[in-house]
């Protein structure tokens, strides 16, 4: 079996090879030495805060993590697409979410849409097919959540390996919440396995799961001697929240405090850190969350179990981390690989201020536990807002990259403040390995990237950005053109910020500076129709697979929304 399998893959990357070559006008893909190639790991966590490492200001402890990030650079103003989907599909082509077709999420189509097919357009290229094509050998173990329909998984787009979920929330084998739809089974290579096929073991925990299927890989590239590209997708810290007895016990009590005490403890180490300018204030709280010395002691104990699980799922992720670096280290691979660490959205405030429990114990495998908003405060620390939208808590999330081989030793540790985006990662990869990007792919015209590449801050130059970064997800939108950003929520007017001086969203200048708000939320528009967002009035009821999977109603207040306006 495992020759066939190599031989088969060994087909599929001559096949992509010879497709990448034979593309019209197509110059030979340049590529930098074999020996200076660095493999590559791409690391997501879901639905995590910006202040939840312990090297982003949090109290729970990450020291793997933590020491990536001494060694390397950690990015103060790095940003997501505010929620799952859009951010993978930006992550993985260079594009905005709608141009790669995932202009809402896995599985959700709008008829008549530009930019809503709930899966990876034709008109967008994965790194992963791309670096295929470029002598590495791909892999991906994780949460997909970009297509689930036969032909859209990551075995076909570019992944020779892959162990995949094609949706979140699988934590164990035993599960009862959250398993129905895409969560009842898992994909290997393409191939539904179910949670309990002998090949996963027992008793396997999700994030542990992720990490050795990933190191397994790792290995199978060293056999091969091809450098390699891990996309290693997390479903922690996402709901349910899940996690081993033991880990959730070690936080138990650690939460006492509660939310407001412990977010100006965040916002204390992030200012001395310097992560956060010394004049900025902390962002706004919604008026719904909850003032936590009036709560009852029955009702302290429970916030306090909540966030015990929820920092448990952080601190499993750390150990994998940790688990993972240190193969690397003992296979000698370790300071050729160019390690990237992010969240694919802010801190998730679906349930309201209440939160979920569920079954006893929470946090085990029947139970049903979200931390809530009154949490999702604390995770987003210092910012204002949450998931789903565009102020900086649904969209700054931490960005640790560290490359022994690649970053200089005098920048290690150092704090980038450039502002920069998931879609600069692609271009950045293809520098960094000497990978062309193409016009067309598989017989497809494909969209130029958007992004830009960052490989100059890895040798302390700067990077050159040419173009305001945008964002639109479910009528949130955003516009961060260097020092000022415009955002407006659906149903709200356009605000302006001076990020600068201004990086929480406390003073909106919109009525001091009406003319270059005005300026902005052209750019937006003007973006917004060339990129093929859609006017956003709801959220699209067709799937293109059996029952709707995820998701959950919007934790702030909003207007009711009437049906989607169609463009003429």
């Amino acid at each position: 079996m495992v020759a066939r399998r190599n031989f088969m893959r060994t087909i599929a990357v001559a096949l992509a090879g010879s497709m990448l070559s034979s593309m019209a006008g197509a110059a030979p893909m340049p590529q930098a030495p074999g020996k200076d190639r660095p493999n590559i790991v791409v690391i997501l966590v879901d639905d995590m805060g910006f202040s939840d490492f312990s090297s982003y200001g949090g109290e729970i402890p990450t020291p793997n993590i933590d020491a990536l990030a001494d060694n390397g650079l950690r990015f103060t103003q790095f940003y997501n697409n505010a929620r799952c989907s859009p951010t993978r599909a930006a992550l993985l082509t260079g594009l905005n979410p709608h141009q790669a077709g995932m202009g809402y999420l896995s599985g959700k189509v709008e008829p008549e849409s530009r930019g809503t097919f709930g899966r990876l357009h034709e008109r967008s290229v994965t790194i992963a097919q791309l670096l295929r094509g470029s002598g590495y050998m791909t892999a991906m173990t994780g949460k997909w959540h970009l297509g689930n329909r036969p032909g859209t998984t990551a075995a076909t787009r570019g992944f020779d390996r892959s162990l995949s979920a094609v949706a979140g929330g699988i934590y164990f084998p035993d599960q009862t919440f959250g398993t129905r739809g895409g969560r009842r089974f898992l994909l290997r290579d393409g191939e539904r396995i179910e949670l309990n096929d002998p090949s996963l073991g027992k008793d396997w925990y999700g994030t542990d799961l992720w990490t050795d299927e990933g190191i397994r890989y790792i290995d199978e590239a060293r056999e091969e001697k091809k450098p390699f590209f891990l996309y290693l997708a997390h479903v922690a810290p996402h709901f349910p929240l899940m996690a081993p007895q033991a880990d959730i016990e070690r936080f138990v009590g650690n939460y006492r405090e509660g939310w407001t005490k412990l977010r100006a403890a965040r916002f204390k180490r992030q200012q001395e850190m310097g992560l956060i300018g010394p004049n900025t204030g902390l962002g706004e709280v919604p008026e719904a969350a909850d003032d936590w010395d009036a709560l009852s002691e029955a009702d302290k104990t429970r916030f306090d179990r909540m966030m015990a699980v929820y920092a448990a799922t952080i601190s499993r992720v750390d150990q994998s981390v940790g688990r993972l670096t240190a193969h690397l280290k003992a296979t000698g691979q370790f300071d050729n690989t160019l390690i990237l660490i992010m969240s694919d959205n802010g801190g998730n405030a679906e349930s309201g201020p209440r939160g979920r429990t569920g079954a006893a114990p929470w946090g085990g495998p029947s139970s049903d536990t979200w931390a809530g908003m009154n949490w999702a405060v604390l995770q987003n620390t210092p910012f204002r807002s949450f998931k789903h939208f565009t102020h900086e808590g649904g969209i700054a999330t931490p960005l640790i990259a560290h490359w022994p081989a690649g970053i200089a030793a005098n920048l290690r540790g150092r704090l980038e403040r450039t502002p920069a985006h998931v879609i600069d990662i692609m271009p950045t990869l293809l520098e960094l390995t000497g990978t062309r990007y193409p016009e067309t792919f598989a017989g497809h015209a494909i969209l130029p990237y958007e992004g830009t590449t960052l490989a100059p801050l890895l040798r302390g130059n700067p990077a050159k950005r040419d173009k305001p970064i945008f964002w639109a997800h479910e009528g949130n939108n955003a516009v961060r053109d260097g020092q000022w950003k415009a955002v407006k929520r659906l149903g709200y007017s356009w605000q302006l910020f001076d990020m600068s001086a201004d990086r929480t969203e406390r003073n909106d200048l919109a009525k001091e500076q009406p003319a270059r708000l005005a300026a902005m939320s052209s750019t937006w528009d003007q973006w917004a129709e060339r990129t093929y967002v859609d006017p956003w009035t709801d959220e699209p009821r067709r799937t293109d697979w059996g029952a709707p999977i995820g998701g959950g109603a919007q934790a702030e207040d909003r207007p009711r929304r009437p049906r989607r306006r169609r463009r003429n």
